[in-house]
């Protein structure tokens, strides 16, 4: 089969197109013949090296595609149907797994990134993974549902208790995050203030949904949010970009207030000043992207239409380089797209 793989960290020229074997299927598993793969920034991070990716090895996590074989021990699929991958690998066995906290699993990982994912014409993947779809959502929607929607359903009902009434800060409109989380709060009913970079942007984040949109270049984040909410704050700040925009982050919640964080886009480390974090009895809260579970709940939003997810480009998957090139750029709103 024909896949991309990475054999060194680096820019995008570490990523080759190549015909690799094809996988072997285990009994317990299903074999999918990958229609759609989305990008998330994981790609880029672990293209660039993390720890415990062993070489070479196959990026991308949000996969979508077509049955083609099913392990012996696998029932109640049948080939040629249309699926989606749960983007996560964990144990199956451990306490957190049979407690429904995958996320929690001492072996609980991304696809694509500890494991190999879906940037590849095949993949086998344990059929705890696959998820059928509804004809009316095509490959490349599907592909771009998964991490995000999983990530911010968590977020938000797992991690920040989000009630209807909530006023809640998305930071990064534009990202596949932040597009999940603006649609998610307002299905929940609430206010929503969002971040954006550029006219076009705040413009289609104010088409999802958002009630106010902040130009996080041109404006400050917490000055806007104070003149929005009559001085009050947010109950609950979405965020994932890390330095760049933490210290507004923390200073548009309002007292008791819930910050919470998926990511670090702009680096690592922040800082917080704990009299503030005490006197205001603020809570910041990490979130790891959701259980099996949720995922089939928000799912089942995506499903019927609640929920939808927003493609920016679709790329062929043998250029592959390009897709990174762009999503280094910052200049999509959606999800960019690799079709094998």
């Amino acid at each position: 089969m024909k896949a991309v793989r990475i054999h060194q960290f680096g820019g995008p020229e570490a990523l080759t197109y190549e015909e690799i074997p094809d996988p072997v299927l285990r009994k317990d598993q299903v074999l999918i013949r990958v229609r759609a793969c989305a990008l998330n920034h994981l790609d880029l991070w672990v293209r660039k090296g993390l720890p415990g990716v062993a070489l070479p090895h196959i990026l991308g996590s949000d996969i979508a595609g077509e049955v083609v074989e099913l392990g012996e021990y696998v029932t109640g699929f049948t080939v040629g149907q249309r699926v989606l991958l749960a983007p996560m690998s964990f144990c199956g066995h451990c306490f957190h797994c049979t407690s429904g906290v995958q996320n929690q699993c001492a072996q609980f990982t991304v696809l694509g990134n500890r494991v190999d994912g879906g940037n590849c014409e095949l993949i086998a993947i344990p059929a705890v993974n696959v998820i059928p779809i509804p004809d009316a959502l095509d490959f490349t929607q599907a592909a771009s549902v998964p991490l995000v929607f999983l990530t911010a359903f968590h977020m938000l009902t797992g991690r920040a208790a989000l009630r209807p009434g909530h006023t809640v800060l998305v930071l990064g409109a534009n990202s596949g995050v932040g597009i999940a989380a603006i649609q998610i709060a307002k299905l929940f009913q609430a206010r929503v203030i969002a971040t954006a970079g550029d006219d076009r942007k705040m413009q289609l984040a104010r088409e999802l949904g958002a009630d106010h949109v902040i130009n996080h270049y041109t404006q400050k984040i917490s000055e806007e949010v104070r003149k929005l909410t009559a001085k009050q704050g947010v109950d609950i700040v979405i965020e994932h970009v890390g330095p760049a925009t933490w210290d507004e982050s923390v200073r548009s919640l309002k007292p008791g207030g819930t910050l919470v964080t998926c990511g670090a886009t702009t680096g690592p480390s922040a800082a917080i000043d704990l009299r503030f974090l005490y006197s205001r009895q603020i809570s910041l809260l990490g979130s790891y992207m959701g259980t099996m579970g949720e995922l089939h709940q928000v799912l089942a939003h995506v499903f019927a239409g609640r929920l939808k997810p927003v493609v920016d480009r679709v790329f062929p998957l043998k250029e592959i380089r390009a897709a990174h090139e762009h999503m280094e750029k910052s200049q999509m709103f959606g999800k960019i797209v690799l079709v094998p």
